[in-house]
C-alpha cells in the first residue's frame, strides 16, 4: 500500500486542506465554490446520495498489497480520479489551470480543462505536454466555431473531447446574487447553448478523431440516447448542484445509468465526491472514473499545485484503506455486493464529509 508523505506536517487529513482554503479565500470566491442553485437542494442531495450508502466488508482475505490504479484512455492512473473542469478556476490560485494539470501529471491522474478557463488547451499543452489532458466545451459559438475547437483539441494532444449538455440556461445561484456577485450575465455566445441538440452530437462525433464525452447526463433515457449516438463516455453530472435545483443526487441516478449504458460506453461521475470512501462507492456502483471539482479548488487555494498533490495522496490512502478493509486488492473486484442502502447519521450538506472541520463562521455551510 502506497504511503506518500510530501507534506507530513502540513496536511494530515483532507479537512485541514479545506480549512486552509477557507482561510485564504474571500467570501465571494468561497461562496462560488461551495454554493449551488437556489435552495441548494441538489448540492445536498449529491452528498446525501453518497452518505446513504454503507459498506459490506469481507474479512480473512490476503490484502497485504492493495492496488488502486486503473486504465483510462490508454494510461495507467494511480487512482480512478479526474480533476473535473471548473470555470473561473483562476479564482483559487495563480495560473490555476496549468497548476492543476501539472499536479495531475505529477501524481498520475487525468485532467479535464474547462473552456471558460483563462488559458486554453493549447497553452496547457505547451506547459504540460505529457499530462493526460481532456477538454470540456461550453457551446458559445456556431457550428463552425465548435468544429474548429474539435479539430484544434485533437491537434493539441487532448485525449478526449467533452461536450457539456446541461447548461441550456444558466441557473440562479442565490449566494452570488444576494451579494450582487453575478459573474455570468454577459458571457459572449451564451445564446448558442439552448440550441444544441442530438444532431450537433452526431456532427461533432463524425469529425472527432478522439473519444467523445457528454457531460450532464442524469437519466437513463438520455444515457441510452448517448449510446445510440455513438458517445464513448457518459459523464453523470448535475454540475455539482449548480444547474437544476431539486435534481437527484448523482450517485442516486448512477445505477439506472449503468444499466442503460450496459457497458457500451465508459461512465464518469461527479457531484459531492470528497473522500476516498466516496470514490470506492462510485466504482462499486459501476462508474469507471470519478471527477473532482470542488476538492481540486480547495487544494489549489490551500497550497497551489502541491495542495492538489497532497489532496490526491490523502485520497489514495483513504481509497486503499477502504479497499483493504472491504477485502479487495483491485478496483475490478469491487461490486454492488460491497455496498447497500443505509440510514444517514447526520444532515448531508456540501461539507458534511468533514465532521472535524471547524470554520469560524458557520454560515458558510
Amino acid at each position: 500500500m502506497t504511503q506518500s508523505a510530501s507534506y507530513p506536517e502540513t496536511f494530515l487529513a483532507i479537512h485541514e486542506i479545506v480549512k486552509k482554503a477557507r482561510q485564504k479565500l474571500n467570501h465571494d470566491n468561497w461562496d462560488y465554490i461551495i454554493g449551488g442553485t437556489e435552495t441548494e437542494t441538489t448540492v445536498n442531495r449529491n452528498r446525501a446520495a453518497i452518505d446513504t450508502l454503507a459498506f459490506k466488508p469481507r474479512v480473512l482475505r490476503n490484502v497485504s498489497e492493495v492496488d488502486a490504479s486503473t486504465m483510462f484512455l490508454g494510461r495507467r492512473l494511480r487512482l480512478p480520479v479526474m480533476l473535473a473542469p471548473v470555470g473561473s478556476l483562476e479564482l483559487f490560485a495563480p495560473d490555476a489551470a496549468v497548476a492543476a494539470a501539472k499536479a495531475a501529471e505529477q501524481f498520475g491522474i487525468a485532467h479535464m480543462l474547462s473552456s471558460v478557463s483563462v488559458v486554453n488547451f493549447e497553452q496547457v499543452a505547451k506547459a504540460v505536454p505529457d499530462a493526460l489532458r481532456l477538454y470540456q466545451l461550453y457551446v458559445h459559438g456556431d457550428a463552425a466555431w465548435v468544429d474548429d475547437l474539435v479539430e484544434r483539441a485533437a491537434v493539441a494532444g487532448c485525449k478526449a473531447f467533452c461536450l457539456t449538455v446541461d447548461t441550456a440556461y444558466y441557473s440562479r445561484r442565490e449566494r452570488d446574487i444576494a451579494k450582487r456577485n453575478i459573474r455570468r450575465s454577459n458571457v459572449p455566445g451564451r445564446e448558442f447553448q439552448p440550441t444544441i441538440t442530438w444532431d450537433d452530437v452526431d456532427r461533432i462525433k463524425s469529425k472527432l478523431k478522439i473519444p467523445l464525452i457528454l457531460k450532464g447526463i442524469s437519466t437513463a433515457e438520455d444515457a441510452r440516447l448517448a449510446v445510440e449516438h455513438g458517445v464513448d463516455m457518459v459523464y453523470v453530472s448535475n454540475h455539482g448542484g449548480r444547474q437544476l435545483d431539486h435534481d437527484r443526487g448523482s450517485m442516486e441516478v448512477l445505477p439506472e445509468i449503468v444499466e442503460a449504458v450496459d457497458r457500451q460506453a465508459q461512465i464518469i461521475i461527479d457531484g459531492g465526491f470528497n473522500r476516498g470512501t466516496d470514490i470506492v462507492k462510485a466504482i462499486a456502483s459501476g462508474a469507471d472514473m470519478v471527477g473532482m471539482g470542488r476538492m481540486q479548488c480547495f487544494g489549489l487555494a490551500a497550497d497551489g499545485l502541491q495542495g492538489v498533490v497532497r489532496l490526491l495522496e490523502l485520497l489514495e490512502n483513504e481509497v486503499q484503506t477502504a479497499m483493504g478493509l472491504l477485502g479487495v486488492t483491485r478496483l475490478s473486484e469491487l461490486s454492488q455486493a460491497h455496498i447497500c442502502k443505509a440510514a444517514p447519521v447526520s444532515n448531508s450538506h456540501v461539507l458534511s464529509a468533514f465532521p472535524h472541520l471547524t470554520l469560524e463562521d458557520k454560515s458558510f455551510y
